[in-house]
């Protein structure tokens, strides 16, 4: 919605590396161009130009920018402009935004690093103007971006280091994680509406962006509440090892009031590829829900240092899933899907990225489409206390993973100040129970997580 007064076009001097608006001829020779070479430079490359050519798409709140504890929300707009939510100005570009709302907080603010701090659904635009380079001119000098990455660690406070001395002063595993997150940032989703027909070259692992019930026309058809014990199961689970993880979900279905209440996550404890032990994890966890008086009602699975958002290949699991909780009987019955993102560098913070999820069907006239995976509201209820059974089950975790050459090494860095094991207690201690105790007893848990490294 437009704003009740005309927006004020603003143009603030960004600092050095303000982009420069190109004309229309400008823009076409840099995507005709064989060498683009001549115009390739980090002004060149504006988000007009990812709009052209389809790497990101308008939107109303698409944007935001996190700086010392204060967050800013923008529109992309459908001409490469942005207007802040908050007062319905109008900027140019990322780096003229970004100047000026971190003026407000600290005044004496000289430049904005834009690019490097301006996030586009999640993600730092830079990695979009990587992807640009890779698509467009493999050959590109990829310290154009590395350069904007070094001004955001200056931005924070932090002083911007040579490679080589960052290695060479790097802690004790850093250097591992910091290759993670160059592979983190090669996984950019897809719109849904962008998939088409299903195309057997395309890659299942694709992640796709998630739509809302409201944009394809439907109201979600039940509503969700889940037990903050189950969160807490289900991000310890994900945080112990390198390799995705899968678990299921155990609740009640109410249908007269249309509730789905998740009470118990159900961690598999086996290798993904490992067929024979998987029908025997699963039917001790069949057993484990009858003893509960619970029905299966979802499952959860990781994606370890990628964004928590489906893959193809998720959505079609998803789709099988409640196709089969549906049963012959074809009365309703939702199944609820969830992604766990712990160590992936677009969170925010240390608290891992959760995403309820569910799929509708393609449209009857489009059936050879993919399904189309929306995200699920859902209503967290924070557990009175810590319950025995979530406790043995995390120490049974513990001791499946205890030799895994997999197991995260938690007294490595997650980043150049949290170690892996602040990072879980982190992340944990946002599903805390209502009882204070649970931080002692957990700190049993984390122990002996410490006698396994």
């Amino acid at each position: 919605m437009e704003p009740p007064c005309s927006p004020q076009v603003v143009v603030e001097d960004g600092g050095e590396e303000e982009e420069e608006e190109l004309s229309g001829g400008e823009e076409s020779e840099l995507r005709s161009s064989s060498g683009r070479g001549s115009l390739l430079t980090r002004r060149g490359i504006t988000l007009r130009v990812l709009l052209k050519d389809g790497l990101v798409e308008p939107g109303d709140g698409a944007l935001t920018i996190h700086y010392l504890g204060k967050k800013f929300v923008g529109d992309l707009l459908t001409d490469g402009k942005i207007r802040w939510v908050e007062t319905g100005q109008v900027f140019n570009s990322p780096s003229a935004w970004a100047t000026h709302c971190k003026r407000l907080v600290n005044p004496a603010k000289k430049s904005g690093c834009g690019w490097a701090s301006v996030r586009y659904r999640g993600q730092k635009l830079v990695q979009y103007k990587t992807s640009w380079l890779h698509k467009y001119q493999p050959s590109a000098d990829m310290s154009l971006v590395s350069e904007e990455e070094d001004e955001d660690e200056e931005e924070e406070g932090k002083t911007a280091v040579p490679a080589e001395e960052k290695n060479k002063n790097a802690k004790p595993g850093l250097h591992d994680i910091m290759v993670a997150r160059r592979t983190d940032r090669e996984r950019i989703p897809v719109r849904y509406g962008n998939l088409g027909a299903r195309d057997p070259s395309r890659d299942p692992h694709t992640l796709v962006e998630l739509s809302a019930f409201s944009a394809i026309n439907r109201f979600q058809p039940f509503n969700v509440a889940v037990s903050s014990n189950v969160l807490l199961l289900m991000d310890f689970h994900c945080h112990l090892t390198t390799s995705e993880v899968v678990g299921y979900l155990g609740g009640r279905w109410d249908t007269t009031t249309q509730l789905l209440t998740v009470l118990r996550a159900f961690p598999c404890r086996t290798r993904l590829a490992d067929k024979e032990s998987a029908s025997a994890v699963e039917e001790e966890i069949c057993q484990n829900l009858f003893m509960r008086g619970l029905s299966l009602v979802g499952w959860y699975h990781s994606h370890p240092r990628g964004p928590a958002l489906p893959s193809l290949q998720d959505i079609d699991s998803q789709m099988d899933h409640q196709l089969r909780l549906q049963g012959s009987n074809n009365g309703f019955q939702p199944c609820l899907g969830i992604i766990c993102g712990p160590y992936y560098h677009g969170n925010q913070g240390v608290a891992s990225t959760i995403t309820p999820f569910w799929v509708v069907p393609p449209p009857e006239q489009r059936p050879n489409d993919y399904g189309i995976p929306v995200a699920v509201e859902v209503t967290y209820v924070q557990d009175n206390f810590l319950t025995s059974d979530v406790l043995n089950e995390m120490m049974l975790l513990v001791d499946y993973y205890r030799t895994a050459p997999d197991i995260v090494q938690f007294s490595q860095y997650w980043c150049p100040d949290t170690t892996m094991m602040d990072k879980i207690k982190g992340s944990l201690s946002g599903h805390a129970p209502k009882d204070q105790a649970y931080s002692q007893i957990l700190e049993h848990v984390y122990s002996q997580l410490s006698i396994t490294q």
